[in-house]
């Protein structure tokens, strides 16, 4: 075992009920300013953008940031297991709070791209950080419940959100800027309190000798180390291939040439190259791998990060442009928008403390993704084809968002159980890093597909359906300039005809994925999750 996986072990022994009750209240409160934050953040999106005459990049700038953010989590895999637990989560702590400040400091479209690749990066790194604690200290039987548990504030916090969104950007408010900006000082005032429990339990084990006093000394010969074992030239092959790729296919619309344009080209080609190259290297020169195959030659842990990768490309597709069709089409306000779009969040999330105790008591988790959550989900993305269309009552559209919502929790709770079910201990960071690469992989290459497909369809839709003297170019770029039109306004009528083609488009190829994932779970083993005995010390 390494030092960090020998560390939480001891700080296990040493922990008393009172600590981890302690601990899992932090959580809690850590997983309320994440939830909080992501619908904000979400909301503030197009408006950022629009600020910039970019709008149609709403969904292009979560790809970058999408792609890296996943594949960061194998580097801090072996942080958390080389140095330590609260040593990876203070670094992830430091990289959202600089998101925060580039995002409220942003002048372009450019800065707040990056801002939001420190900030995505910050916040699933501290997501993930728990992640990994709460898998430390729970039995595989409880396990699915006590994850399902962390995430519990997603339930609430989409009725706070939207009114926080609503008063930042109100006529008269401080702007989406300190909209950021306060989060850069409530994320470290709630997430520090949790680090310290962290290294109070570790110092205690440390002063008990069950963890050796002696630390790791940062030289040139151990940063050389450490650069080989994270195999950094391999991920940056990845991400740099990853991303020339998927933004090519965000931004090929913005050119004059389309897909002929050399900037194009070059992005599609370089990208796909270093891509390959990628995969030669990992083969045949690195010495140690990015991806750990011989963690994925179960065929279980394969076939769950393949379900989950095309789970959250559906996300992703149906997701983009989502919260501005809402305003647009029918007419909501940010605060109504926010909440219908994050059903989706509170549905999943109580769906999935549902779910996580029937795993428990049922003693087995691939039933809940074959027979309940797939199927329930491809029935409400299916009628989403249907009723996201302009002449549609929103009460429809709002029942399509439950029936995905309800599946969604337990579909990555059945993941994670999946992937972590044939490990050992030591492993168990390394499995949930390979678990969130995937859906941000996924997660990221829907985004893109996503921003194909509307800069593809709705720009020609505006062209069909617009008035001939309507801006259509100003239209297209700002959604401020679509909501300026009222609501029965020919012009505004136009809109909605376009969002409505572009999202029935968008739709199809969600369905299609989906039908891939329900493949992927036929090679699951149906594992009992009695069986499994992980982890030591004091547990949940």
């Amino acid at each position: 075992m390494q030092a960090g996986v020998k560390a939480v072990e001891a700080a296990a022994s040493v922990w008393t009920r009172g600590h981890l009750i302690t601990a899992y209240a932090l959580i809690w409160l850590v997983y309320f300013v994440i939830s909080t934050q992501e619908v904000v953040v979400r909301a503030f999106s197009p408006y950022v953008t629009s600020s910039f005459s970019q709008f149609s990049l709403t969904a292009a700038v979560s790809v970058i940031s999408s792609i890296i953010a996943g594949l960061t989590k194998l580097p801090l895999a072996k942080i958390l297991d080389v140095w330590g637990r609260p040593q990876g989560m203070s670094l992830m702590l430091i990289v959202w709070v600089v998101g925060f400040i580039m995002m409220a400091a942003c002048k372009d479209v450019e800065t707040y791209a990056a801002a939001q690749v420190f900030s995505l990066v910050g916040a699933q790194g501290i997501s993930y950080c728990i992640s990994v604690f709460v898998a430390d200290t729970s039995s595989f039987r409880n396990r699915g419940l006590m994850l399902a548990f962390a995430t519990s504030p997603y339930i609430f916090t989409t009725w706070i959100g939207g009114p926080i969104s609503d008063r930042f950007l109100a006529r008269g408010g401080p702007g989406w800027r300190w909209g950021f900006g306060i989060w850069a000082i409530i994320t470290p005032a709630v997430v520090l309190p949790l680090i310290l429990i962290f290294l109070l339990s570790t110092q205690r084990a440390k002063k008990q000798g069950l963890i050796p006093a002696s630390r790791p000394r940062l030289t040139l010969r151990s940063v050389r180390h450490f650069a080989v074992q994270f195999d950094l030239f391999g991920i940056l092959l990845l991400a740099a291939g990853l991303a020339l790729l998927l933004t090519g296919l965000s931004i090929w619309s913005y050119q004059t040439l389309r897909w002929r344009a050399p900037i194009i080209i070059c992005f599609v080609v370089i990208g796909a190259v270093l891509i390959i190259v990628f995969a030669l290297y990992e083969h045949f020169l690195a010495p140690v791998k990015f991806i750990p195959m011989h963690l994925l030659g179960d065929r279980t842990v394969l076939a769950a990060g393949l379900m989950l990768f095309f789970v959250f490309f559906n996300s992703a597709v149906w997701g983009s442009y989502f919260i501005s069709m809402l305003m647009v089409v029918w007419g909501q306000s940010i605060t109504h928008a926010t909440y219908i779009s994050n059903i989706y969040r509170t549905g999943s999330c109580f769906s999935a403390l549902v779910l996580g105790y029937a795993i428990r008591r049922s003693g087995r988790f691939r039933w809940v993704a074959l027979y309940f959550a797939l199927p329930l989900m491809i029935l409400g993305v299916g009628l989403m084809i249907h009723f996201r269309q302009p002449d549609a009552d929103i009460g429809y559209v709002v029942m399509t968002q439950i029936f995905v919502a309800f599946a969604g929790g337990p579909i990555v709770i059945a993941a994670e159980m999946a992937m972590m079910a044939p490990m050992e201990h030591q492993h168990l960071a390394t499995i949930l890093a390979i678990l969130d690469l995937f859906g941000s992989v996924g997660y990221a290459v829907g985004s893109a597909v996503a921003a194909a497909i509307w800069t593809g369809t709705f720009h020609p839709a505006l062209v069909k359906h617009l008035p001939a003297k309507a801006p259509l170019e100003l239209i297209y770029s700002s959604i401020y300039s679509q909501l300026g039109y009222p609501m029965g306004s020919p012009t505004r009528i136009a809109i909605s005809l376009a969002y409505g083609e572009a999202q029935r488009y968008m739709l199809i190829t969600s369905v299609c994925s989906l039908a891939a994932a329900v493949a992927c779970v036929f090679f699951w083993r149906d594992i009992r999750v009695a069986s499994i005995h992980q982890n030591k010390g004091n547990v949940v």
